[in-house]
């Protein structure tokens, strides 16, 4: 598709985007497994140490940035995005930079912080923190669409209106993707 056609797209809906965030955490738990938990695993048991939870944050924090960046320079899809039909493009429909890319990355992770606010006001713990970053980051975040009223076929999300990207959702009869 030129990137014309791609900018006349419209945006997913709420739910398709919800349903491809939660398809994605579940690819992301794949590569943090390879990436995070086999590296850990090994520094643990060889030499019985771990690291300290600043920079273990810090260390997933950048490969899932490393995930996305990659992943949105290349084709403007991650795993979960082509099964969903959702692509990713800059203004006029055009393919990201990496700039672009690790803009949309930062914008799109500060969910992050009324999480943190949340676990420091209401002393959270251990799986309530899981069950309130699931939470946030499922439904909460992705209601930032509603928040555009300038165009309801373009609603983008918070990250995206920040970043100068936009989502939009792929025809079903395209055969290629890129």
């Amino acid at each position: 598709m030129t990137p014309a056609e791609l900018d006349a797209l419209p945006a997913p809906q709420f739910w398709r985007r919800v349903s491809c965030c939660l398809y994605e955490q579940l690819v992301l738990l794949g590569v943090i497994a390879f990436t995070f938990l086999v590296p850990n695993l090994a520094l643990g048991i060889l030499f019985g140490i771990s690291l300290p939870s600043w920079l273990t944050f810090g260390y997933l924090y950048a490969v899932l940035g490393i995930y996305f960046v990659w992943y949105w320079t290349k084709s403007g899809q991650t795993l979960a995005m082509q099964t969903w039909r959702v692509r990713l493009i800059g203004k006029g429909g055009f393919a990201l930079t990496r700039y672009q890319a690790i803009r949309r990355y930062l914008f799109g992770s500060l969910w992050i912080v009324p999480c943190i606010a949340l676990q420091w006001a209401f002393h959270l713990e251990k799986w309530q923190i899981i069950e309130m970053l699931f939470t946030v980051s499922l439904l909460f975040w992705p209601l930032s669409i509603f928040l555009d009223r300038r165009d309801a076929l373009a609603r983008q999300s918070l990250a995206d209106r920040l970043a100068g990207t936009r989502l939009v959702e792929l025809p079903k009869n395209l055969v290629t993707l890129s």
